[in-house]
């Protein structure tokens, strides 16, 4: 018996459980200390009540033989996929209820993805990049290539046509740097994949935070993304489904290789893998998009916008660099006094009583930043911007 080497090139553990650890020790030796935790992306808002309401009512259903549901489609509901169909309608986009899979969040389908596609390809990793897509890559041992994202590009790099790629990864609004790609961006990236026959994996888990009305929420906005592009979404920081696990992948017909359809053989791999997301979760999701989802929705959104708003002017008033801040729930700093990323956030944690999430744990183009979410209570937001002020 032998296990997967590959494991043996990954690090030794995740990045948000370094975190963590250090965060625990250090409380061990000053208990009580005041933390404010802005690293991990959880949410903090309840669940919105349009949700509750409607995974209430499916529960009532389940306890009842004429209501009761076993196994489900392995795609999804009709109902959710459904509205999902029609949010994309908003922005211009359509798409086939068939073409739409539902999954227990992005994080999951960004990693089982891989499974239909050969270990033999080239992955095109932008850096720095959520640990996830690389981590998996390694997992399946494929040769991994990555692209610059830096100040000097905004963190939004353009594709370069010397470089020979299978698979794209694109997040965009990005984490960690909360940098969004505007459409004259994703176009470039579009047309490489075409030329190139390669396939776009495109994360759009915070299209929901996304203000400006001339940016994309959809990769599908661009033309010809349809032939080239799986799109993944999550309703874990839209309506808060961190803990009750949501999200959807969209992959087009016209998406073809090897004479194959795409989301044909993702429907095969889900059946075999996957028994599919629980009625009562989707019953909830389907509530996202009632008026009164989305009016709570715009609430909860709009309180973690603030925070982000009250960040970025802590720091502006200090004159730290920064990226994020808007149409993102991210804020991503650049290090003051030429701080490592690991030194920037023992010294907040030490001297501010703040958790950060270091950038050299997204790559090494993440050296010297450091990335705050506001997903942290309003209270706390304010709290931690004085302390900024006051001590950096």
């Amino acid at each position: 018996m032998k296990i997967n080497g590959n494991f043996n090139k990954l690090q030794d553990s995740y990045l948000f459980f370094n975190i963590a650890q250090k965060t625990s020790e250090f409380l061990k030796k000053n208990p009580g200390a005041p933390i404010i935790k802005m690293g991990i992306g959880d949410v903090t808002l309840p669940l919105p009540q349009a949700c509750v309401d409607a995974m209430k009512k499916a529960c009532d259903e389940m306890g009842v033989k004429e209501t009761f549901r076993g196994y489900c489609d392995y795609e999804g509901y009709e109902f959710l996929r459904q509205a999902i169909a029609d949010y994309y309608k908003e922005y211009g986009v359509d798409v086939s209820v068939d073409e739409i899979f539902v999954s227990d969040g992005a994080k999951s389908d960004v990693g089982n993805i891989l499974d239909i596609f050969s270990d033999e390809n080239t992955v095109l990793i932008p850096d720095p990049v959520y640990p996830v897509y690389v981590d998996t890559n390694i997992m399946a041992g494929r040769k991994i290539l990555y692209i610059d994202a830096n100040e000097s590009n905004g963190f939004t790099p353009e594709p370069d046509y010397n470089v020979k790629a299978d698979i794209i990864y694109l997040c965009s609004p990005n984490n960690p740097t909360g940098a969004v790609y505007d459409r004259a961006g994703l176009k470039k990236w579009v047309d490489y994949a075409n030329a190139q026959d390669a396939v776009i994996l495109f994360d759009a888990a915070y299209e929901a935070f996304i203000e400006d009305k001339d940016l994309p929420h959809s990769i599908f906005e661009i033309e010809g993304a349809k032939n080239c592009a799986i799109e993944f979404c999550s309703f874990s920081k839209t309506a808060g489904f961190t803990g009750t696990r949501c999200g959807y992948t969209v992959i087009p017909k016209e998406l073809v290789r090897e004479g194959r359809k795409i989301g044909e053989l993702w429907l095969r791999r889900q059946s075999t893998k996957y028994n599919g997301t629980a009625y009562i979760i989707q019953r909830g999701a389907e509530a996202v998009f009632t008026p009164e989802g989305r009016a709570q929705i715009k609430e909860n959104i709009d309180y973690y916008k603030r925070n982000t708003a009250i960040l970025s002017e802590a720091l502006s008033a200090k004159g730290i660099q920064y990226f994020g801040g808007k149409n993102s729930p991210y804020v991503w700093l650049k290090c003051p006094n030429n701080m490592k990323s690991w030194e920037f956030f023992d010294y907040l944690l030490t001297k501010c009583y703040i958790v950060g999430t270091p950038g050299s744990g997204f790559g090494k183009n993440g050296e010297g930043f450091l990335r705050l979410t506001g997903f942290g209570s309003y209270e706390n937001t304010l709290i931690a911007a004085e302390r900024i002020k006051n001590t950096l």
